[in-house]
């Protein structure tokens, strides 16, 4: 199955989900298990924003870095910037936070409250360069825009 076509489908099961569901936690652990058993990434998860940092959120995969900065790394950065960032080479990255060696790319999404502001961000890491394109970036913000 082909990426786009992978991506339609999570968001529609996405939605189906957590429809009705009202405790943040509780969804953004069930739609980082989605995204992370359907697309098969290294790491999948949310760092959620308290206070002047962000905590380390609902997650599947190895052992996270638990506190980044604002403006720290690519999770930082996203949530400063209020836009999504993907990253062919985390090696190429300033300031890169390296939570783990074996990740090469990254996404990271940012998550708006009804307020509009960054409220969590949805970072995922691959093992192998170049992994998330455009395709990556409009459906995650997609399901984003679900929750």
């Amino acid at each position: 199955m082909e990426k786009e076509e992978k991506y339609k489908l999570l968001t529609e099961q996405i939605a189906c989900l957590i429809e009705g569901e009202t405790d943040q936690i509780a969804i953004m652990a069930n739609v980082a298990a989605a995204i992370h058993e359907t697309m098969g990434f290294f790491w999948t998860g949310f760092y959620r924003v308290v206070g002047d940092e962000l905590l380390l959120g609902p997650f599947q995969g190895p052992v996270a870095c638990m506190h980044i900065g604002f403006g720290r790394g690519v999770c930082g950065t996203a949530w400063k910037q209020r836009e999504t960032i993907v990253v062919p080479d985390v090696e190429q990255f300033p300031g890169h936070i390296a939570c783990s060696s074996l990740s090469r790319s990254e996404i990271v999404v940012p998550l708006f409250d009804k307020t509009g502001a960054v409220s969590a961000v949805l970072d995922i890491d691959s093992k192998d360069l170049a992994t998330f394109d455009d395709t990556d970036r409009v459906y995650l913000e997609k399901i984003l825009a679900l929750i």
